[in-house]
């Protein structure tokens, strides 16, 4: 199947005049248009805003905020352990670039895809939690122990999981308070669809860090939904790693501002518990 940079290439000489101008505009900088908002792609392609929508639907996308998610997964699911936007002959320069700008189309996608709604419901899961469990397989796996470095500090029992049957067990006594958070790019390992199943029997929640309508999603309490920018059943994740480790990062400023004033002297405490470990700024190791 044609990426939406082949299919608008290939489609350009059967678009109507003001149409053809938005397509100009993607093909010439197709990093540059996944940044455009709507309103300044209808400027650089000078056209109306309902003209980028009409441009939109003849390629299957309900809007703007949707073709830029497919515009990012034609820039992002590139060659083996790198972009597809990557030649064979890339210097440094020149893949060092589009990996960067990828990553941010990528990034520019996911927060337009992120639902506020569902950010506040998962910071309640969060506070509401009597102990939290972040579990991840593979790629992810690295991600859950970033979780646990930074949810620690807000007093919680936290902790970080990348072994199946350590995850079995601890889902296995489960009770009503604890939160499972369960990182999954793709939603469709069946060992952690049958650990989130198996937590919420026992009364846990699970908060899904997933691809939407994934098995996982269904299977979770509420799911943030990751978008899907790169195929990781051949490639390396890199792009998704990068959203997961985001989506995190809202989480835990969410509950920090959640937590409110009253809670600083306690983070504040545990910054200042490292200063004793760090050389001073102007000073040299021996």
């Amino acid at each position: 199947m044609r990426n939406l940079l082949e299919q608008i290439q290939s489609r350009l000489d059967d678009l109507n005049k003001a149409e053809r101008k938005v397509a100009e505009v993607i093909l010439h900088d197709p990093q540059q248009a996944t940044r455009f908002s709507i309103a300044a792609l209808a400027q650089a392609a000078a056209v109306s805003e309902p003209t980028v929508n009409r441009f939109c639907r003849s390629f299957g996308a309900n809007g703007y905020p949707e073709l830029k998610m497919q515009l990012a997964q034609s820039l992002a699911s590139g060659a083996a352990y790198v972009s597809r936007a990557v030649s064979a002959d890339d210097g440094p320069e020149a893949y060092t670039r589009k990996i960067f700008g990828s990553t941010i189309a990528s990034l520019d996608s996911a927060c337009q895809s992120l639902d506020p709604q569902h950010v506040s419901r998962a910071v309640d899961l969060l506070i509401q939690a009597r102990q939290i469990h972040f579990f991840g397989l593979g790629a992810s796996a690295s991600v859950a122990l970033d979780a646990q470095h930074k949810f620690f500090r807000f007093n919680l029992a936290v902790s970080a999981h990348s072994d199946v049957l350590m995850q079995r067990m601890i889902a296995s006594v489960a009770h009503t308070g604890d939160l499972f958070v369960i990182i999954s790019y793709t939603g469709r390992t069946r060992e952690l669809v049958e650990v989130a199943r198996l937590a919420r029997e026992n009364g846990a929640s699970v908060l899904g860090l997933t691809a939407a309508g994934s098995p996982l999603a269904k299977a979770s309490t509420l799911s943030l939904d990751i978008p899907l920018p790169e195929d990781t059943d051949i490639y390396m994740p890199m792009t998704s790693r990068i959203i997961q480790l985001t989506v995190l990062d809202v989480l835990a400023t969410g509950v920090t501002l959640r937590r409110g004033v009253d809670f600083q002297p306690h983070l504040r405490k545990i910054k200042e518990s490292l200063s004793a470990s760090r050389y001073p700024a102007d000073e040299e190791p021996l």
